[in-house]
């Protein structure tokens, strides 16, 4: 407990000093994570709610129209809509709509709160490191009530036991290239038949992601520059492309389908500001950007891969497209002509 007062006292004089500063950073910079930040509020305009997630994210439908964020330390994406078709099998989640649109990694799901910051209510959920895995902010348009009924149905008893905080897990050591089954793995790589089935393609060759990109057959994977990324979200916006951009955190995927509409680049930002959707991407925590070709039984499906310096995905970029569709014409154009090679 003493702990936490300590920890109290030392945000309140850092956001007095500091009053514009985000608390992921504040966290960053006072040596904590964000969800201890948020237990110090608890009692005041924080509430903790139960372990039950499955359960209070089936009922975040009732909310309305909402206004979702779920981001990682170098890219923010914010997609408002209605929660609809959340389903559960085991820890794995999805909720498939047009607009709110997740895959949900519930294992890596470990404390939430109800918080209010100055009248801006929202549900938020962290991750084993204290790390926010997704938030869900009320919008003018969201049910009042039912947010204050669903805060009341899903407190939790205990509203100051100390949160359980253990660092985040180390990214696997890569192994040597010399000790990869290069020729098997560029076999295997032209005989996907669906995206998804990617990731294991990586992990039955022990190969880590930015490794398979550097070993991929010949023209499926290039290097390219940051500001080819710029030219072809510019080239979207202004010929109506319709896209896909997904980013990620620990616990979440979240999923934009359609326009990408007013980009504008502020300070080291690079920023989508739509009225459904809005993206803020940190150009200097952009380590490399690829262009990524896969193999599928609907033909080649291209993507802007975008890493940090861990090697960790920031952000990807498709065309909107579904399973049995092809890849739109015209993304795959865009992509290729615009794509600079490094």
């Amino acid at each position: 407990m003493e702990h936490i007062i300590e920890l109290k006292s030392q945000w309140e004089t850092f956001k007095a000093e500091n009053p514009k500063v985000r608390i992921r950073d504040a966290a960053q910079q006072l040596g904590v994570s964000e969800a201890e930040l948020i237990a110090t509020t608890v009692g005041s305009s924080a509430i903790r709610l139960t372990d039950d997630f499955q359960a209070i994210l089936k009922e975040v439908e009732s909310l309305g129209y909402v206004m979702a964020l779920t981001r990682n330390d170098h890219c923010v994406h914010e997609r408002k809509g209605i929660y609809k078709k959340v389903s559960f099998q085991g820890s794995m989640g999805l909720a498939v709509n047009p607009d709110i649109d997740l895959r949900l990694f519930m294992s890596q799901w470990k404390s939430g709160f109800a918080v209010d910051e100055n009248g801006r209510k929202s549900l938020q959920f962290f991750g084993k490191d204290g790390a926010a895995v997704h938030k869900i902010y009320m919008t003018e348009q969201s049910d009042a009530a039912a947010y204050e009924k669903l805060v009341s149905t899903y407190t939790a008893q205990q509203q100051h036991n100390p949160l359980e905080i253990t660092a985040a897990a180390q990214p696997a050591v890569e192994k040597a290239d010399a000790e990869i089954d290069a020729e098997g793995f560029r076999t295997a790589w032209l005989n996907l038949k669906d995206t998804h089935e990617f990731h294991g393609m990586l992990r039955n060759f022990g190969v880590s992601r930015m490794q398979g990109l550097r070993l991929a057959p010949v023209g499926y994977a290039s290097q390219i520059t940051k500001d080819s990324l710029k030219s072809i979200l510019h080239k979207a916006s202004e010929t109506d492309l319709e896209v896909m951009v997904f980013t990620g955190s620990a616990g979440c995927i979240q999923i934009h389908t359609g326009l990408v509409k007013k980009l504008l680049e502020t300070g080291p930002w690079f920023n989508v500001l739509d009225p459904e959707f809005n993206l803020h991407l940190r150009e200097d925590g952009i380590d490399a950007v690829w262009l990524v070709k896969k193999p599928t039984e609907d033909g080649i499906v291209t993507s802007i891969e975008v890493f940090d310096a861990q090697g960790n995905i920031i952000v990807q970029f498709f065309g909107k497209r579904k399973p049995g569709i092809p890849e739109n014409e015209n993304w795959r154009m865009t992509a290729n002509e615009l794509a600079v090679i490094f």
